[in-house]
């Protein structure tokens, strides 16, 4: 995973992304990824997985 942090707790499942980090450009090259989770992965302790991907639109 690329700049994303998560906890489960309590049924909640709480997700941390620094929005001032960045990892280049997007295969396309039309934005800049912030935060990926590369796929989809487990989360911590759970049966559940979640994919996710926070980009920015390239200046």
């Amino acid at each position: 995973m690329k700049n994303v942090k998560m906890k489960a707790e309590d049924y909640i499942l709480t997700i941390k992304v620094g929005l001032t980090k960045e990892f280049g450009p997007s295969s396309s090259g039309k934005t800049i990824i912030i935060a990926s989770t590369e796929g989809y992965v487990s989360i911590p302790d759970r049966d559940e997985k979640i994919g996710l991907n926070i980009y920015r639109k390239k200046p």
